[in-house]
C-alpha cells in the first residue's frame, strides 16, 4: 500500500498508508482539519530478497572478448572444415 501526503489547512503535513483505490481523505484523522493531497516524488524503489552481485552475470573467461576466448579453448574445431564435420554430406543434418 502506497504512503499518501496530506497538506493540513495550517501548513503542516502528515502521510497517511491508504490503498491505491481508496478515495483521498478531506479531513485529518488527528486534528480534524481540511486537508488536500500532495503530490510528492515518492521515495524510489525499494528492493526486497538478495539483489543482484557483480559475479550473477560475469563472464567466464574474465580476460579479453568472448569472441577471443572461444578460440582459445577451441583450436582444433577451428581447423576442421566442413568436409571433415560428421553430418557435411546432408547439410548438417543426420538421419535418425
Amino acid at each position: 500500500m502506497p504512503t499518501y501526503e496530506y497538506l493540513r489547512e495550517d501548513g503542516t503535513r502528515f502521510e497517511f498508508l491508504q490503498k491505491m483505490s481508496d478515495s483521498p481523505l478531506t479531513r485529518c484523522p488527528e486534528t480534524g482539519q481540511t486537508v488536500k493531497r500532495v503530490i510528492s516524488g515518492g521515495t524510489g524503489v525499494i528492493y526486497k530478497g538478495t539483489g543482484f552481485y557483480n559475479t550473477d552475470y560475469k563472464k567466464q573467461s574474465g580476460n579479453g572478448s568472448s569472441d577471443a576466448s572461444a578460440e582459445k579453448q577451441t583450436p582444433a574445431a577451428s581447423s576442421e572444415t566442413a568436409d571433415t564435420k560428421p553430418g557435411s554430406e546432408t547439410g548438417g543434418k543426420t538421419d535418425n
